[in-house]
């Protein structure tokens, strides 16, 4: 995770609850559950990961990170099943995946004002004049952390602390607005944004929105308390859901892992707006897409709400 996001990770307490099943797990943060699951000891997970040639005996379960159906099968079935296309995986790495999605879904969460202190104290020692033109010249840590947040919330590495502070550094003078300096960092991590999205063909699979719809959502945008928002009326954006995610099924049916591009004045609200039915969906600007980078488009939402 601190390789991957830049983020490091708080200390982990492992304790026995006698609450508990006797083969259940509880993941919380801040003493609130985020995610549970069940082991079944001497037993493996197996899973479809694609186009399974047989049928193997098990018992019938969901795996805990992401929900989806598997089968608890004994040692003797293991090699059966991983011959007829199944992933099968052992106990404790059951547990370190769920705990890895617990920990990527929260990492803004557990970004504490004290961690980016200790992120902008060792970025110090190489870029004193950096850290110290932006803090507390002009922006706070906490200032500082709630934009690092942003970019964690939407999994967007932090790992590149420089051109984070020189970004905030260049726009912070005229405003700050907590979206469009997170925006702006978006756009200069664009090469960091593309390669993360591109696949093993060289692309980035998009789906996009037909320009009708996008004009229709810029007209429909309104400042609010929490930033820019959408005031559509529900059967409109009803409507822009089912659009949208029959493009992503029929994308998905294809074999491309989309995400969904729009312009960049529309993208914070319409990420607002899709993470409340399709949190895992990733939404990027024309702005974040890097010059080099090649895009496919495997799809598009349209105004009358059907998919292309």
């Amino acid at each position: 995770i601190a390789i991957e996001l830049g983020l490091v990770v708080p200390p982990i307490r492992i304790r026995d609850n006698m609450q508990l099943g006797p083969n259940a797990y509880v993941i919380k943060i801040k003493g609130i559950e985020v995610g549970r699951g069940d082991l079944l000891p001497g037993h493996y997970l197996a899973m479809e990961s694609g186009a399974v040639s047989k049928r193997v005996a098990g018992i019938e379960t969901r795996e805990p990170a992401f929900g989806l159906p598997a089968l608890w099968i004994t040692e003797e079935k293991r090699d059966e099943a991983e011959l007829a296309g199944y992933t099968v995986v052992d106990s404790p790495s059951i547990i370190a995946t769920h705990l890895t999605e617990i920990i990527r879904g929260n990492a803004a969460e557990l970004l504490g004002r004290q961690d980016v202190k200790r992120l902008l104290d060792e970025l110090k020692e190489e870029h004193a004049a950096l850290v110290e033109e932006v803090v507390p010249e002009l922006l706070t840590v906490g200032e500082v952390q709630r934009v690092l947040q942003n970019l964690l919330r939407e999994g967007v590495p932090i790992r590149d602390l420089v051109t984070i502070l020189e970004t905030l550094g260049d726009y912070a003078r005229a405003t700050k607005d907590q979206v469009f300096l997170t925006e702006k960092v978006r756009e200069a991590l664009a090469r960091q944004i593309s390669k993360q999205y591109t696949g093993d063909d060289g692309y980035i699979p998009v789906v996009t929105m037909d320009p009708a719809l996008e004009q229709e959502i810029a007209d429909a945008l309104q400042e609010t308390e929490r930033g820019l928002a959408i005031a559509l009326p529900p059967e409109r954006v009803e409507a822009f859901y089912d659009g949208l995610s029959r493009t992503l099924e029929r994308a998905a049916a294809a074999g491309h892992q989309a995400v969904l591009l729009c312009s960049p004045m529309i993208r914070p609200a319409v990420r607002r707006l899709v993470a409340r039915v399709l949190p895992r969906l990733s939404v990027i600007s024309y702005n974040e897409v890097a010059p080099n980078a090649q895009v496919q488009s495997v799809g598009m939402v349209r105004l009358d709400g059907h998919a292309g």
